[in-house]
């Protein structure tokens, strides 16, 4: 059964009416053509209400939909030769984090993402896409491996944050993910990243350091969910939504903000009606950066990814 979420709920009851109507005329000699032309027109304009006025709460459901693409379905789509590597060098391997190397429109890159499951079985062997601090490092090391080999990596963020529990603490949560921040913004070769549903505090910030920094129209983008925002702010986790309108979680929020360098469209009702679709409005934006941040030299890259992040934010020094 597809999951429906609340504010759509409409939409969806007028395709059902309009799909039992078609079964009818075909089982049938009544003609309702004009019946269903009619709801037709009706559902358009409805889908243009409901997905063209959508606010930051509806976003960040659509962001957390359990049938929202995940890194491994981009790659599918993207990418060519996919080789995925397993492993830190000093622990293991974390299955909340894909790595390799493919090829896009042939040429070698490595691609890095969050990957949560699309079922419970699933979701338990990556963690809900909450790496561990071996996730974090096997990543670093694929990024190191593609600095060495001249390979542009391209970054897929989706996860609520990193995984808080004592054993990832033990084996140097913060430190992994520290290291991937000052390691990321050294980095020889162009970075892209692109926020593909959640992007969650650290968790999401530790693939995040690049040249390009995209998000998908309906992801969101935080230092913190909005439940947890919720129960600092008020000691009460149920008022999120109320959270949500305040914290500027959005991708048209943080376009303004200039804290993103683009937004990509989804196609109505989210990425996850149609993948082939959002995929080739992702290769899009991927080709588009691609081709500004080859033709700089390696010190005009370093250059501008330091000035990228000087400017985010807003600074007031102290009056005498």
């Amino acid at each position: 059964m597809k999951q429906v979420l609340e504010f759509e709920k409409p939409v969806m009851e007028l395709k059902e009416k309009i799909s039992e109507l078609k079964n009818f005329t075909a089982d049938s000699d009544i003609d309702l053509t004009e019946e269903i032309q009619t709801l037709e027109e009706r559902l358009a304009k409805l889908e243009q209400d409901v997905y063209g006025n959508m606010k930051p709460w509806d976003r960040v459901q659509m962001a957390r939909h359990g049938e929202r693409p995940t890194t491994l379905d981009y790659i599918e789509h993207l990418f060519t030769n996919f080789l995925e590597f397993h492993g830190d060098r000093l622990y293991g391997d974390d299955e909340a984090i894909v790595s390799g190397i493919a090829k896009f429109d042939g040429r070698p890159i490595t691609v890095i993402g969050h990957q949560r499951g699309k079922d419970t079985k699933e979701n338990l062997r990556r963690n809900f896409g909450m790496p561990h601090p071996e996730g974090y490092r096997k990543a670093l090391r694929h990024m190191k491996q593609a600095e060495k080999f001249n390979r542009p990596i391209i970054c897929f963020i989706d996860t609520k944050g990193a995984y808080p529990g004592k054993a990832a603490e033990e084996r140097g949560q913060s430190e992994a993910i520290a290291k991937n921040l000052m390691e990321m913004a050294g980095i020889t070769v162009p970075i892209i990243c692109i926020v593909i549903g959640e992007g969650g505090s650290g968790g999401a910030l530790a693939l995040s350091v690049g040249d390009r920094l995209h998000m998908l129209e309906n992801s969101t983008y935080s230092v913190i969910s909005p439940e947890g925002a919720a129960a600092l702010l008020w000691k009460d986790s149920t008022l999120a939504q109320k959270a949500a309108e305040t914290m500027m979680i959005t991708s048209y929020d943080l376009k303004k903000l200039d804290v993103i360098d683009d937004i990509i469209s989804e196609p109505k009702g989210g990425a996850h009606r149609d993948v082939a679709l959002q995929s080739r409005h992702i290769r899009q934006t991927i080709e588009r950066s691609m081709k500004e941040l080859l033709a700089l030299p390696e010190d005009e890259l370093l250059e501008q990814r330091w000035e990228k992040y000087k400017k985010i934010g807003a600074y007031r020094g102290d009056e005498a």
